[in-house]
């Protein structure tokens, strides 16, 4: 079963990428975000014609999630996190697929910092955590997947010098990621590749794709009913070259059948 997270950065500016992409990969299980798409402009239409079944959580010009599945329905489980009854961000969706539970998640970039943002971000990583402990409390096969909007360790990154400022590596926000990793659940991608060196997103400005400077932000953490099952990982790199591309790449693990 090859599950993937797709930041797509719009899925009405990259639905061709993303049809051209079911049709030749043919994942199991994708999880996007960033479709910047409300509930009603969502393409579900597009998404079936394409053989996949959806369930979404939209927002008109920001965020969003979605969890497609190849050959049926998800069935949704929930929809956005507790601990905050006044956000109005989309930022996760959890649906069950084949005895799976999956996950999206649009982790909060926090730039710029100091300020609202960023404690914003760190506030949701916070209610993540509670989450995840919850789901591994089930004692089930569980993938989180997502746009973590983190980089959890120096050789995650083109250059420290040069995003070190930057939320995406402020010692709060690895922390963050570290107590998640500590309750349990596995990097896929960095068990396949534990000495770094892969990303998964280029920026759009100074060249960063033809210049390889790229960091690794999409995780696929599995829990450890998911991680027995762990059979590989990777980054479908190719994609992100393409016309019109997002900035991220496809990141996938594959799990054997249980």
């Amino acid at each position: 079963m090859k599950i993937v997270s797709y930041n797509v950065n719009g899925i009405k500016a990259r639905l061709p990428r993303l049809i051209e992409y079911l049709d030749a990969e043919k994942p199991d299980v994708v999880c996007l975000q960033e479709l910047k798409s409300s509930d009603e402009t969502f393409p579900e239409r597009d998404i079936r014609d394409a053989g996949y079944g959806a369930v979404w959580h939209g927002q008109k010009g920001f965020n969003g999630v979605a969890i497609l599945t190849r050959g049926g329905d998800p069935k949704e489980r929930r929809r956005g996190l507790d601990g905050d009854p006044d956000d109005t961000h989309s930022r996760y969706l959890e649906a069950e697929v084949d005895g799976l539970i999956v996950a999206s998640i649009y982790l909060p970039n926090g730039n710029p910092l100091p300020g609202p943002k960023f404690d914003y971000k760190i506030a949701w990583f916070d209610r993540l955590l509670d989450r995840a402990a919850t789901l591994l409390a089930e004692e089930r096969p569980v993938v989180l997947a997502g746009d973590y909007n983190v980089i959890p360790n120096d050789d995650d990154v083109f250059s420290v010098g040069a995003m070190g400022s930057d939320a995406l590596m402020q010692p709060e926000s690895r922390a963050a990621y570290r107590r998640l990793l500590a309750q349990g659940w596995t990097d896929s991608l960095r068990t396949r590749f534990p000495g770094g060196g892969v990303w998964t997103f280029w920026d759009y400005q100074a060249g960063a794709w033809q210049r390889d400077c790229g960091f690794r932000i999409d995780h696929l953490l599995l829990s450890p009913q998911a991680a027995d099952r762990f059979g590989d990982a990777g980054v479908d790199k190719s994609w992100r070259g393409l016309e019109k591309a997002s900035d991220h790449a496809p990141t996938w693990v594959r799990l054997r059948q249980g």
